[in-house]
């Protein structure tokens, strides 16, 4: 079936569940033409998880995406040769290689024992936020707590100075929005390309200083990969140290905001958790589930194939709608409800397959201390009158403000 769903409206971009669900149930596979060169869209659940575990459909895309535009031809081949050697967009074996060296620095000792830096972290934000808000109890989360949690807590696993964290969410904002927009622009394009070289440069320094002198962080562990012979050059080092900077970043700061949201607009559940916080570790995978902070990736067909009666061939884009399948009925009963006690069965919000997301304990555990200081110092927060204002960005839903009220 031929769609044009409304990926850049602004009613989508405030709810996109409601054209999740028209296209869900008119089938299960979509022809698109409003992304890059026209695109398959998969709906259902079992479709999502098949094509991300399935070596079939390829993560590397980068090619046509980033150098097969007119405007800008050859002027991009920096902005490639760096964004291609991401994990994010490698398969098997590069990515098994450098997935391994990653591993050793996300393993779940080592992220439990930030912990108290985490929580030392939330607990100074929210102590800024109560000094600021005596005369007037009513602040933006997003600004005061969900965009600067994640930068440092991703600076202090890297090593980096927190002076530096402002440039990074600035580098961050221009390579989501370049990854997140259905077709990007050649403007878009160029301030990712601006900033992903500005991140290059940034690490270049570092990673010399850590030559001089490794430390306990993870780009001294890709250095000591790369002297090893796990990571294959110079290149392949800088662009790992680039993803997981954004990565640590985007998702984190969405799925706080996402959820902060989802929880004061239903009120009950808000209650419930006040009631009984032992509930937070499943409400944080179930607030993953109902807002998705990545609504969608994509693949590349790596040989044709038959799918849903159509044929899909070589080269084709096809995007897993996660958002959509976290919300697919045959997956998730009465999927349009949040239940903060939890379901049967995680949901797709991380991924799956070989690129399950590398940080996502990381990330609940984030969300979890999080919500239990919120909860534990502002019982009867609220959602102020302005209403959220969400980004423009399909892929990667997250708001700009969320103005909240602490009594």
């Amino acid at each position: 079936m031929n769609t044009t769903a409304p990926f850049v409206d602004a009613a989508f971009l405030a709810n996109p569940y409601p054209a999740y669900q028209a296209l869900r149930e008119a089938g299960p596979l979509h022809w698109s033409t409003e992304f890059f060169g026209g695109a398959w869209l998969l709906t259902r659940h079992a479709d999502v998880e098949q094509v991300l575990r399935d070596p079939r459909f390829s993560a590397q895309r980068t090619g046509g995406w980033v150098t097969d535009r007119e405007e800008t031809k050859g002027e991009l081949a920096g902005f490639q040769q760096l964004f291609a050697r991401a994990m994010l967009f490698l398969d098997a074996p590069d990515h098994t290689r450098i997935r391994k060296v990653l591993n050793a620095g996300f393993k779940p000792a080592q992220i439990q024992a930030l912990e108290p830096f985490i929580t030392q972290t939330v607990t100074e934000l929210l102590d800024a936020v109560d000094n600021a808000v005596d005369a007037a109890p009513r602040f933006d989360f997003m600004q005061a707590v969900a965009r600067q949690l994640p930068t440092r807590v991703i600076a202090k696993m890297m090593g980096i100075e927190e002076a530096a964290n402002a440039d990074f969410a600035v580098w961050s904002d221009d390579l989501a929005v370049f990854i997140g927009a259905p077709l990007a622009t050649h403007q878009q394009a160029r301030r990712a390309q601006a900033s992903l070289l500005a991140m290059g440069r940034y690490f270049e320094k570092l990673i010399a200083e850590r030559r001089q002198n490794p430390g306990d962080d993870l780009v001294s562990r890709l250095l000591q990969a790369e002297a090893d012979g796990a990571l294959h050059n110079h290149a392949e080092l800088l662009a790992q140290c680039a993803m997981l900077l954004f990565a640590g970043h985007e998702t984190t700061r969405n799925l706080l905001g996402n959820g902060l949201q989802s929880l004061l607009a239903h009120p009950d559940q808000w209650q419930r958790l006040q009631q009984d916080p032992s509930l937070v570790p499943s409400a944080v995978r179930e607030l993953l589930r109902f807002d998705s902070p990545v609504q969608y990736t994509g693949r590349r067909v790596a040989a044709d194939l038959q799918l849903h009666g159509q044929t899909l061939r070589r080269g084709d884009l096809v995007v897993p709608l996660i958002g959509a399948a976290n919300r697919d009925p045959a997956r998730h009963p009465e999927p349009d409800k949040l239940d903060v006690a939890g379901r049967d069965g995680a949901s797709i919000s991380f991924g799956t397959g070989p690129h399950v997301c590398i940080g996502a304990l990381l990330t609940r555990i984030e969300a979890e201390i999080t919500f239990h200081q919120v909860l534990q110092r502002w019982p009867h927060l609220r959602l102020a009158e302005t209403p959220p204002q969400w980004a423009d960005n399909p892929a990667y839903r997250g708001l700009l403000t969320l103005d909240v009220v602490t009594g």
